[in-house]
């Protein structure tokens, strides 16, 4: 499984790429909102995003326009930011019909939003790159969002959809909204190709009692040595 990291931090990108695991990003209003982006700024700051990345790393920039032909037009303007620009689309019918348009002329999108089997399909059919099913906000109204993931992540691994995807690519499910270091197990063992999580999250999950007992037992032995 990747990890991509969920956030519009430059400095929590710059932090988790130094690690040498980070395998994309993924970006939303909300976190782009969180970090005092403006309207005026937000191509420059997708773009210092890939920069930091280096182009190996996707990088999922959300267009909010409704309509199929603003979505398209949106999605043109986002992919010419960078050659690693992943357009992030809602899964709604317009959606479907401008993420048909963007494959067909190679551009690469990332459905989002999705929270079920029928939409996961309709996305794949679509021409999507990515589809983004949520597992957090399942848990919000009380249902099993990690059997909802996986009940994508096996529905799609079921077809062959490269005739529909950009060059021919194998499409990925990114398990999003994860909210612990037992989502991103959950989603590592039902086999979701990408967990992209929040910085929080993925520092919690380097992290062990354990490990870092041992380490001070290293620590004072090697003293002894001494």
């Amino acid at each position: 499984m990747k990890f991509f990291l969920d956030t519009a931090d430059l400095d929590e990108i710059a932090e988790a790429a130094s690690w040498g695991a980070l395998a994309g990003v993924t970006t939303n209003p909300t976190l782009y909102a969180r970090v005092g982006g403006s309207l005026a700024d937000f191509n420059a700051h997708i773009k210092r995003i890939c920069d930091i990345v280096g182009p190996a790393c996707p990088v999922s920039a959300e267009s909010l326009a409704m309509t199929r032909d603003e979505l398209v037009a949106d999605g043109r303007e986002l992919a010419a930011i960078a050659p690693n620009v992943v357009v992030k689309i809602p899964t709604m019918v317009e959606g479907l019909a401008a993420t048909r348009t963007l494959a067909d002329e190679g551009i690469r999108v990332n459905m989002t939003l999705c929270f079920t089997v029928p939409q996961a399909m309709l996305a794949a059919r679509a021409g999507a790159r990515y589809i983004s099913p949520f597992v957090g906000r399942f848990d919000d109204i009380s249902e099993d969002g990690i059997a909802h993931v996986a009940n994508i992540v096996n529905a799609i691994g079921n077809y062959d959809f490269t005739d529909n995807t950009v060059g021919g690519e194998q499409i990925e499910i990114i398990a999003a909204s994860i909210r612990s270091a037992d989502h991103v197990t959950q989603c590592a063992l039902m086999g979701s190709d990408i967990a992209t999580v929040p910085f929080g999250v993925l520092k919690k999950i380097v992290s062990h009692p354990l490990t870092d007992r041992g380490i001070e037992s290293f620590i004072k032995d090697w003293e002894k040595v001494k």
